[in-house]
């Protein structure tokens, strides 16, 4: 976990190197300190956290940046022991949430700009070669062969602890998958590597992934890989159904589908709050509602930590060359926040 004398560093840092001045017109935060949570996931969230930081600095605020995971970051929100977390991943949070929604909140829309997308993806070169164009196709065992060699694809799924990975697990069984596709939960971002080189090699490959994310910057839908549209909506019982499935405008979807059916709805970044932090702290709570990225800068963000491996100094150089680059979007974001009543 990070702390205060760390997260000062941070800030210091970005001021210097943005020429971001530091106070703001109005000081709303003046006094007051905000308990900031980020996953434990690293991330390109990470990068949207030190930008939210710097913005909660110019509005006056003192900022205490810790590291946990959500299901603790949700106990200690509706205890009041944290203020706020912006990268809580929904749909797939929302029954936990759910438990602590009394104390806590909702803070805006989501910090993507149109949401991400999940699903399953293999190489367009076994795609375009076998004329593959559903998931449910590979029940056929000729053709999930061409991805393993045990006699079953391998499908690349998520870490053990992660719920995509319960998704994956449950719609192989709801498809009637489990007999021809071997789900292999590991590290994924090592497993990840391996698929990567043997896509550039032309080889068959098959996994899961979303998008913004690393794996498909590094791994073009629609040139390198194509997205597999599942047979219909199935999601296990610890995953809400929130939204459709079937998503407009996929780039790379296999056949050319549109909409092109994902694993499940479009996921977003969402803020949560403790509620009485938000109810006393407007300008916070208009500065993430105005916060948001497009989806092609947290692709390049991921995409930038996973060739350089995740570092904070690497984190902060792409949160100020994102905010030296977009000076008149952040200090519109303080603006509005600041004169909030």
């Amino acid at each position: 976990m990070k702390t205060l004398a760390a997260c000062g560093a941070v800030a210091l840092a970005v001021m210097m190197a943005t020429g971001v001045p530091a106070f703001a017109q109005s000081m709303p935060g003046k006094g007051k300190t905000v308990n900031y949570a980020q996953g434990d996931s690293f991330g390109g969230n990470y990068v949207a956290t030190q930008i939210v930081m710097q913005a909660m600095k110019n509005l006056g605020y003192g900022v205490k940046l810790t590291t946990m995971n959500t299901t603790l970051f949700f106990q200690a929100a509706a205890q009041g022991d944290e203020d706020l977390a912006t990268d809580v991943n929904f749909p797939q949070r929302e029954l936990a949430f759910r438990a602590v929604q009394k104390d806590a909140q909702v803070v805006g829309s989501g910090m993507i700009i149109g949401g991400g997308i999940n699903g399953y993806l293999i190489d367009k070169k076994t795609a375009d070669a076998y004329k593959i164009t559903n998931l449910a196709q590979l029940k056929d065992p000729k053709l999930a062969v061409l991805f393993g060699s045990d006699g079953k694809a391998q499908l690349i799924s998520c870490d053990p602890g992660w719920s995509c990975g319960d998704v994956v697990d449950y719609q192989l069984e709801h498809f009637g998958l489990q007999n021809t596709v071997h789900s292999v939960r590991g590290k994924y971002e090592a497993l990840m590597v391996d698929t990567i080189a043997r896509v550039k090699q032309g080889k068959p490959a098959f996994f899961y992934a979303w998008s913004p994310s690393w794996t498909v910057n590094a791994l073009v839908p629609g040139k390198d890989v194509v997205w597999l549209p599942t047979p219909e909506a199935a999601l296990p019982p610890n995953v809400p159904n929130t939204g459709s499935s079937l998503v407009n405008g996929v780039q790379g979807c296999a056949g050319n589908a549109d909409p092109c059916r994902m694993a499940m709805a479009s996921w977003n970044w969402g803020a949560v709050a403790n509620r009485a932090f938000i109810a006393a702290n407007p300008a916070v709570r208009s500065l993430i509602e105005q916060m948001k990225f497009p989806s092609s800068t947290w692709s390049s963000w991921e995409y930038a930590i996973s060739r350089n491996g995740g570092s904070q100094a690497l984190v902060t150089k792409l949160a100020t060359d994102w905010m030296t680059q977009n000076k008149a979007q952040f200090d519109q974001w303080v603006s509005v926040a600041s004169q909030v009543k």
